[in-house]
């Protein structure tokens, strides 16, 4: 039994119902997952999602930033600025999907010839999907875009599977999980963003 995927677990739960509440600790917790996940998914050959975890951390600092110090909205009919305290959830804009699917793209491509080049993974192809499209989730979630939600729906499912395979069943279980929640809280968000 690996005690370190319980704990992973077990965090990542907690930083579920974080987000779920939008509640600016899921960054918190957000740092200490992947520090978990960094150990479980090398010894799992899966190297993409043991990268991703560095990644993870950096855009918790930006969350954090992002989220805590707000932003400031201009008022074009007034000229004035005003201070928010916490930046609000919105919708994606309609031009930024173009520039995120790019990415995505260009980020598969990019993790799957590193991992068939370079690595002994027996899943590049999965593991490049999941970690390009978690790459483009977690970013979203710092923007507090609520089509976030969207993503992680299909990461999580694709993730459940792929954990299957590789014997991770906690982390499966977690990941299945995290698929169901993410749809109630895709709309929570959007009753929140409604507020």
């Amino acid at each position: 039994m690996n005690y370190l995927e319980i704990a992973g677990t077990i965090v990542g739960l907690i930083y579920l119902w974080l987000e779920y509440k939008a509640s600016i600790w899921l960054w918190v917790a957000n740092v200490i997952m992947p520090a978990i996940y960094v150990v479980v998914y090398y010894e799992a050959g899966l190297y993409a999602d043991f990268g991703i975890n560095i990644y993870y951390l950096l855009v918790s600092v930006y969350g954090i930033f992002y989220w805590w110090k707000g932003h400031r909205l201009h008022n074009q009919s007034l000229h004035t600025e005003t201070k928010v305290t916490e930046s609000p959830i919105i919708h994606t804009p309609v031009w930024m999907w173009g520039k995120l699917i790019v990415v995505c793209v260009i980020l598969l491509i990019a993790i799957a010839f590193i991992l068939i080049q370079y690595t002994d993974s027996t899943v590049p192809w999965l593991d490049s999907f999941t970690t390009a499209l978690s790459i483009v989730a977690m970013w979203m979630l710092a923007r507090k875009y609520v089509e976030q939600w969207l993503v992680w729906i299909v990461v999580d499912t694709v993730c459940a599977v792929l954990y299957i395979y590789k014997g991770l069943y906690f982390t499966a279980g977690l990941y299945a999980f995290y698929a169901v929640i993410a749809y109630f809280g895709y709309k929570e968000w959007i009753r929140l963003m409604k507020e």
